[in-house]
């Protein structure tokens, strides 16, 4: 496999995907960083100050809206060389319509979290633009975190139609919780890297939590109460509990999880049970149902009836 030099980031002008930019750059043999990014002038200057704080001009834009499948795919054609890696980190709960239903017939939530990482990955593989790693963004919240108010995700079946009602929100009651919503897409987006692991053999897969990270984007379009706990207060008094860690912390999760060889295709790594922070380990020791490849392959099919 490759040697990674060149990474491609998605949501890249803020948050963990600003800093994993910042920390990369800094990496040894690195050449390249791709911002992708759905603002440009918010990504022109994520650049400018990435430059400033780096001292290098590795990084070049790519104007790419995740929660638009069409739009990835233009950038995809874009794209004049190959890749080495990508991180597909931008997501978040939503927007201010998370459950309104996208022309794909998905729900905004999940056309962020899964279904444009899905079209920009297959456009990029169709025109074999990546040669080392996908990292996706896990989150503890697809495994449950209970001391969080964060339910295990329910899942009765593992059908696809059981995965296709995730993604255009059918499961749901009309006031679910969009944490345990949130938690059960990002199940989903778990299962099909694990899944796209086992079709492309070549490559790396690899879904890596950044964890509970203060200073993130992610909780911004969460109701106001709940926004003002996990990104105000919260971020505050978790971290002394142990509950929540910097952003710097999780974006170092992104860079071990495609600079390490030892964490493995096709694994879902995130923080011990019970815990959103701390040492990173194989969620399968926790939860066995995330090796069951029959559900992987169901939630991959299940999205291309999207796609």
């Amino acid at each position: 496999m490759n040697p990674i030099k060149s990474v491609l980031i998605t949501g890249a002008n803020a948050g963990l995907g600003r800093e994993a930019a910042r920390q990369l750059a800094l990496q040894k043999g690195i050449e390249k960083v791709y911002l992708a990014c759905r603002n440009p002038e918010k990504a022109r200057a994520a650049k400018a100050a990435l430059e400033a704080e780096t001292g290098r001009k590795v990084f070049d834009i790519v104007i790419l809206d995740v929660s638009d499948p069409a739009k990835v795919r233009t950038a995809v054609a874009e794209l004049t060389s190959p890749v080495d890696a990508v991180i597909l980190n931008a997501g978040g709960t939503g927007g201010q319509t998370p459950y309104a239903l996208t022309r794909e017939g998905v729900t905004h939530i999940f056309a962020a979290n899964v279904l444009g990482h899905v079209a920009l990955v297959e456009a990029m593989l169709e025109r074999q633009l990546i040669t080392s790693t996908v990292l996706y963004a896990g989150s503890e919240a697809a495994r449950g975190i209970p001391k969080m108010g964060v339910a295990r995700p329910d899942i009765k079946t593992g059908s696809p139609e059981e995965f296709a009602s995730i993604a255009n929100g059918s499961k749901f009651p009309a006031k679910a919780d969009p944490l345990d919503v949130y938690g059960t897409i990002k199940l989903v987006g778990t299962h099909w890297m694990a899944a796209m692991s086992r079709q492309h053999p070549h490559l790396r897969f690899v879904t890596m939590s950044p964890g509970g990270t203060t200073g993130t984007n992610g909780m911004d379009d969460l109701p106001l109460l709940k926004k003002i706990f996990f990104k105000y207060i919260g971020s505050t008094v978790m971290p002394l509990f142990g509950m929540m860690h910097s952003v710097e912390t999780g974006a170092r999760r992104y860079v071990d999880g495609l600079m390490n060889p030892e964490f493995k295709s096709g694994h879902f790594y995130a923080s011990r049970a019970g815990s959103p922070t701390g040492p990173v380990v194989d969620q399968v020791s926790i939860d066995a149902t995330l090796g069951d490849t029959r559900a992987q392959d169901n939630a991959a099919a299940a999205i291309r009836q999207f796609a």
